[in-house]
């Protein structure tokens, strides 16, 4: 089967977002631009990272590099792209692994996300675009959009349900049971 790549310049729109209810959420990263919309599944964690990756990343491009664009600094209130996710949401692949990287030529952050994948075992590098391979989204973006991606990001990952201020699990409405409580019920 021959791989996807499924690619984006200057979208429209690239977020981070979530269907269901806390402790049963899906993640996603969604790119759209024009009648063109492609949706991934990835981990809280995953998602979670590559705010801290994008915001690592811009802050040594603008300590390192001559850029000609607007790059904000991080933490600088962005208007963030607070809508639901477009629909349909269809599921496209979940991902296994994530690259990230400045592209100098056009002064855009390049994002890509790899599908998992039992057949191939190495990570295509950056922009590659050979015919085998596992299925990859490649968004290229300004870095206000990253930032202001970085920002949703943050958000809907710590609008789930809130760690339990003993071990760092996440909370049920009824409690947990928590190992730092030797087994008991801890209730908040």
């Amino acid at each position: 089967m021959s791989r996807q790549v499924f690619e984006f310049r200057d979208p429209e729109r690239f977020v981070a977002g979530t269907v269901g209810m806390p402790g049963e959420r899906t993640f996603f990263l969604q790119a759209r631009k024009g009648n063109a919309l492609t949706s991934i599944v990835a981990e809280k964690g995953q998602v979670s990272v590559l705010a801290d990756r994008i915001d690592q990343l811009l802050d040594e491009v603008l300590e390192t590099r001559e850029v000609n664009v607007e790059i904000p600094p991080a933490g600088v209130d962005l208007i963030a792209d607070s809508a639901p996710l477009d629909a349909p949401i269809v599921e496209e692949f979940r991902v296994g692994a994530m690259a990230l990287g400045w592209d100098d030529a056009s002064s855009h952050v390049v994002i890509e996300a790899h599908a998992i994948s039992e057949e191939f075992d190495e990570i295509p590098e950056l922009a590659d675009d050979d015919a085998e391979g596992p299925d990859s989204l490649r968004v290229w973006v300004t870095a206000i959009q990253a930032r202001s991606f970085a920002e949703r990001a943050r958000a809907v990952v710590s609008a789930g349900r809130p760690p339990c201020p003993f071990c760092n699990q996440p909370l049920d409405a009824g409690g947990h049971v928590c190992p730092r409580a030797n087994g008991y019920r801890r209730r908040t």
